[in-house]
């Protein structure tokens, strides 16, 4: 009889922390789906994508006349 009833307990005690678990990201979810994460904070703004990127500097890579240097002193 005591074995049964502490079961039992374990059971409910378990059932009842299913429930809390389920409940608890019940609410997290709620909450991530309420939030905007792709909105920018107030008062910082954003690039905008639209705009022209930006592009390579023109002309020869700065490490290019580097190694003509060191080609031509050998």
């Amino acid at each position: 009889m005591e074995t049964a009833v502490t079961v039992a307990v374990i059971i409910f005690v378990i059932i009842v922390g299913m429930f809390l678990i389920h409940r608890l990201n019940a609410q997290h979810d709620e909450r991530i789906g309420a939030f905007r994460y792709s909105d920018a904070l107030p008062g910082i703004g954003r690039r905008n994508r639209k705009g022209p990127r930006a592009t390579a500097p023109k002309g020869p890579p700065a490490d290019a006349t580097r190694r003509e240097r060191r080609d031509g002193s050998r």
